[in-house]
Order: structure tokens, then C-alpha cells, then sequence
């Protein structure tokens, strides 16, 4: 199974009022798994880069001038991602809501949202009432974020990778290392509805590890501390 975990940076909030991408990164995912396969690209707005942008992204206008604009970028976007591959985004609605907006403008067909797996919305269920955004999710997951002092595209993009793969439970969604269970098992490793079985008595007890020397040496030392001792409480009488 094919996935890409990507995030847009932009000049603004809403592509309605004129605002524009200015930067795509992307991260392929076969089978849950990074390929090393990245995309990413600068993309000049076509129009100045606000103040507040400026602040959040780090890209200002001289830097934006000569990048590709968005047209020129479409097809090997659109060729990275594929015709069918989830697209895994943090917050999906605002980043496909900016996507379809420039794809229709260079008569590029729209992608359904039914591709976008939101992992905002995944971060939510499993952690309710709790601060979701990356930088938080990453805290949760001891993710290190530390070179994001800037709003980067393809940093996020791979550190939601990360992100992604800790939601779904690692590496292998639904592996759940328990101890006495295994795959479709309930507690004790039996079966959903199924008991598990007593266990038996050991035939042979196992060799005691303690040597005579250190029981002596534990015996002397609880001695020394009273009648009180939380020791004596769980000692148990030797064996006639």
C-alpha cells in the first residue's frame, strides 16, 4: 500500500480571498514504511508574501521571485503522488482546500478528500481534550523536532511521517507486543470468548539461586533491624 505524508506551506489562510502555496513537501510510505523517496519544491505565489507568512515560513519575496509557479510544478506533483495513494495530512481539509485551489486554476482535474487520511482528526481520537498539534504530537511521541524553528514543508512532512506511523502503532499497525498474547488473541493468548487453561505446578522446582553464604548474610542483616522489619513480614517457615 502506497501513502504520501505532505504538507503545504502558504501565504495565507484561504485560497478564496487570493492566498497561494508557496512551498510542497511530500514523503513516500510503502507499507507503513519510508522508501526515501521525497518531493519537494519552492513555489513562487505570484503575488507579495505578507508579513505574518513571512514570520511563520521564512520565505520572503526576493527568495520567492525566481522559484517555478505552481503551473509549472503541477504535472511532476501530480505524477509524484499518484492517482490513488492516500495523501496523510495534518489537518487535511485546509491543505487539500489549497491543492484543489491550484490545481483548478491550471485546469488540473480536483482530488477527492476521500484520499486524505487527517491525522489531526486521527490525533484527536486517540488523544481527546489534548493539545494535537505536530510539535505536541511530537512531544508525546519523543519525536525530535528540534530543527523545526521554522515552518518547513518537507521537515514536517517527515516528521509527520513519524507522527503517522506512532498513531498507527509503530511500524506494524496492530501489533500489540503484550506478554502471554499473540496475533487475534485475548489475555492469557487464547482466542476472543476462549479461557485460557490453568497453569500447572513446575514437575521440578526450579534450583534456588541464593547461595548459603548470602542467606546467611540477609539473615544477619534483618536481624539488625527489629522485630518491625518489613522482612519478617513474607518470611516463611523452612521445610520440615
Amino acid at each position: 500500500m502506497r501513502e504520501i505524508v505532505l504538507d503545504t506551506e502558504t501565504t495565507g489562510f484561504d485560497p478564496a480571498t487570493g492566498d497561494r502555496i508557496v512551498e510542497i513537501g511530500a514523503v513516500e510510505l510503502m507499507n507503513h514504511l519510508p522508501t526515501g523517496r521525497t518531493y519537494h519544491v519552492y513555489i513562487n505565489p505570484e503575488r507579495p508574501m505578507p508579513k505574518e507568512a513571512f514570520e511563520v515560513h521564512g520565505l520572503g519575496d526576493d527568495f520567492l521571485r525566481d522559484k517555478p509557479k505552481f503551473a509549472e510544478v503541477a504535472a511532476g506533483f501530480v505524477e509524484f503522488i499518484g492517482a490513488d495513494a492516500k495523501l496523510v495530512i495534518h489537518n487535511a481539509q485546509f491543505d487539500m482546500k489549497f491543492l484543489n485551489a491550484e490545481l483548478k486554476l491550471c485546469g488540473h482535474p480536483v482530488m477527492p478528500y476521500s484520499r486524505a487520511v487527517d491525522t489531526l482528526e486521527l490525533a484527536r481520537s486517540k488523544f481527546p481534550g489534548a493539545q494535537n498539534s505536530l510539535d505536541a504530537l511530537c512531544r508525546r511521541f519523543r519525536i525530535d523536532n528540534s530543527n523545526r524553528t521554522l515552518h518547513g514543508a518537507l521537515l514536517d512532512s517527515e516528521l509527520l511521517a513519524e507522527v503517522y506511523l506512532a498513531l498507527r502503532g509503530g511500524r506494524q499497525p496492530g501489533l500489540v507486543l503484550e506478554a502471554g498474547t499473540g496475533a487475534g488473541a485475548g489475555p492469557g493468548g487464547t482466542a476472543p470468548g476462549q479461557r485460557s487453561a490453568p497453569r500447572g505446578a513446575r514437575p521440578r522446582p526450579l534450583a534456588p539461586r541464593l547461595t548459603d553464604a548470602e542467606a546467611e548474610a540477609h539473615a544477619a542483616f534483618v536481624a539488625k533491624l527489629g522485630d518491625k522489619a518489613v522482612w519478617l513480614r513474607y518470611r516463611t517457615e523452612e521445610p520440615a
